[in-house]
C-alpha cells in the first residue's frame, strides 16, 4: 500500500514539474524578435525563419492614448493582425483616384487643390493568429507581435 501511495505521490509531482515549464524556444525566439524590432523597428508582415520551422510574424504599433482599455486595444491590435496577414496570403485589389480642381479667383490667379483617393479591398480571413509578445516602445507607442507557424517547414540538408 505504501509503495503505490508513493508511486502516486511522484507520478502527480513529477507532472505538476512538467506543467509548470515553460517553452524555452518559444522565450528564447520572442526576444530575438524583440531585439530585431528594437535593431531596426518595422511594421507589417513578414516570414521569418526558426531552426526548423517558418512563421509568418505580424507586427504593428498602436497609440494606447486612443483606447479607453486595455481589452480594446488588445481586440484592435488583433484585428489589425489578422488583416495584415489576410492581406499577405490572400492579396487584395488597390484603386486609386486623382481629382485635380481647379478654380480661378476673381483676380486672375488660379488654385490648384489635388486629391488622391487609395482604396484597398481585400477578402479572407487568418485563423490561429496568437499574440506572441507586446512591449512598449521609448516614445510610448505598443508595440504587438503575432506570429503563425507556416505549413511548409524549412527543408532539411542531407549529408
Amino acid at each position: 500500500m505504501k509503495g503505490i501511495f508513493f508511486s502516486f505521490i511522484l507520478f502527480t509531482v513529477a507532472l505538476d514539474i512538467y506543467a509548470q515549464s515553460y517553452n524555452s524556444n518559444k522565450v528564447a525566439f520572442t526576444n530575438f524578435l524583440v531585439r530585431m524590432y528594437n535593431d531596426a523597428p518595422f511594421e507589417g508582415v513578414r516570414a521569418v525563419d526558426d531552426y526548423n520551422q517558418v512563421y509568418l510574424i505580424s507586427v504593428l504599433a498602436l497609440n494606447k492614448a486612443k483606447y479607453k482599455t486595455e481589452d480594446i486595444l488588445n481586440r484592435v491590435a488583433s484585428v489589425k493582425a489578422i488583416a495584415q496577414a489576410s492581406r499577405y496570403f490572400n492579396g487584395s485589389n488597390i484603386t486609386q483616384d486623382m481629382i485635380i480642381h481647379t478654380s480661378e479667383k476673381s483676380n486672375g490667379s488660379a488654385d490648384t487643390e489635388i486629391i488622391e483617393n487609395i482604396y484597398e479591398n481585400s477578402v479572407g480571413y487568418v485563423k490561429e493568429l496568437e499574440q506572441l509578445t507586446n512591449f512598449t516602445r521609448e516614445d510610448g507607442m505598443q508595440v504587438f507581435i503575432f506570429i503563425k507557424q507556416l505549413d511548409t517547414p524549412k527543408a532539411t540538408q542531407q549529408d
